[in-house]
């Protein structure tokens, strides 16, 4: 197996992960943390934690599978992919971590999170002015 299928696996495999745990974790908040979320007056930033966890694992599928079907773009796709699943771990992670009372310590973790959304988001924003700018197609211009 190339080296890049191997890294498009294993990006797959951890945002697989990461989707899986966003709806694990939202069903805990909505139902067996409820209580102590809502007691801790934590609540809303779990379920935002858990939104962007699994918006960010989606988003990270659909560039994987882009990557599949261009593989001259797999490495930008597989470093955007990278980032926002990077910043899920981290953003949401230390939202957990906080609303359950964790260690104030975690609280940087947040804003790094975000910033590695945010990384991902722009990376995009450079790849579509480049497909913009090599398309030979005068409509896509």
């Amino acid at each position: 197996m190339s080296a890049l299928l191997q890294s498009r696996a294993r990006l797959i495999a951890f945002a697989a992960l990461t989707g899986f745990t966003a709806v694990l974790l939202g069903a805990l908040g909505a139902h067996a943390l409820k209580t102590t979320l809502l007691a801790r007056g934590t609540l809303n930033a779990w379920e935002t934690a858990a939104h962007y966890q699994l918006a960010h694992a989606i988003a990270a599928l659909a560039t994987l599978v882009w990557s599949a079907a261009e593989p001259s773009r797999a490495p930008a796709l597989h470093r955007i992919s990278g980032w926002w699943l990077l910043g899920a771990w981290l953003f949401s992670g230390s939202i957990y971590t906080l609303a359950l009372g964790g260690p104030r310590f975690v609280g940087p973790f947040t804003p790094l999170g975000g910033l590695a959304f945010l990384a991902g988001w722009a990376l995009l924003f450079t790849l579509a002015l480049r497909l913009r700018g090599d398309s030979s197609d005068p409509d896509a211009r």
